[in-house]
């Protein structure tokens, strides 16, 4: 069965922090709190931002400010309620939202570790 849903796909540095925490991290744990279906971080190998500065992990270049994707998917509602969670914390990034089709496998519900 598919469903569909949004998803919130924010771009941020691999340095950037929120109270001395990874700003990812900080993400990961408010989307928890806030009973979100789920997020994961994707740590990119390459990419620019607003900086215009090309960060990179490959050998012989500085591999500092790399890039980091945290993916949350859930009901469109409840992705835009968060937004004033993320709008908080995040100092410079950017938020892409996308409507999605999802499939779900596995027997878990909403909350459960699989997906």
């Amino acid at each position: 069965m598919t469903v569909r849903e949004l998803r919130a796909t924010v771009l941020i540095g691999e340095n950037d922090t929120w109270h001395h925490r990874p700003l990812s991290s900080e993400i990961v744990h408010r989307a928890h709190a806030a009973g979100l279906a789920g997020a994961s971080v994707f740590h990119g190998v390459e990419g620019f931002g607003a900086g215009s500065t090309v960060h990179t992990a490959r050998l012989l270049s500085l591999s500092e400010g790399l890039p980091v994707a945290v993916v949350i998917v859930d009901e469109a509602e409840r992705v835009r309620a968060f937004l004033p969670e993320l709008d908080a914390v995040i100092g410079s990034g950017l938020v892409v939202l996308d409507e999605v089709e999802v499939v779900r496998y596995g027997l878990g519900g909403r909350g459960e570790d699989g997906g």
